[in-house]
């Protein structure tokens, strides 16, 4: 093989994978802003359940206070609950006035 020949391989191969790399490069980039929206709309939705369970609880909450039976039993256990999570909460804040 000639040494032009050589040289215009060369410089074939070069232009291909310059050209790859570019359309990898545009790929990478689309990857990248599709995971950021992905990220995002990931968070949205978690934020959703968490109002959603929020919302939920004190439903539950409400119907076991209306209502009788099991659910106005865990609904006053719960209470219960956090009565004394604010007792002790209060609790700490004298302790740190102290």
């Amino acid at each position: 093989m000639a040494a032009q020949e050589i040289i215009a391989n060369l410089a074939a191969q070069v232009r291909r994978l310059m050209a790859e790399h570019a359309k990898l490069r545009g790929l990478c980039d689309r990857m990248k802003t599709e995971g950021d929206a992905l990220r995002k709309e990931n968070r949205t939705l978690q934020e959703r359940v968490r109002s959603l369970e929020e919302e939920l609880s004190c439903v539950r909450l409400a119907e076991g206070l209306a209502g009788g039976g099991r659910n106005r039993e865990r609904a006053r256990a719960r209470v219960n609950r956090l009565v004394r999570e604010v007792d002790r909460c209060i609790a700490l804040l004298n302790r740190q006035q102290e």
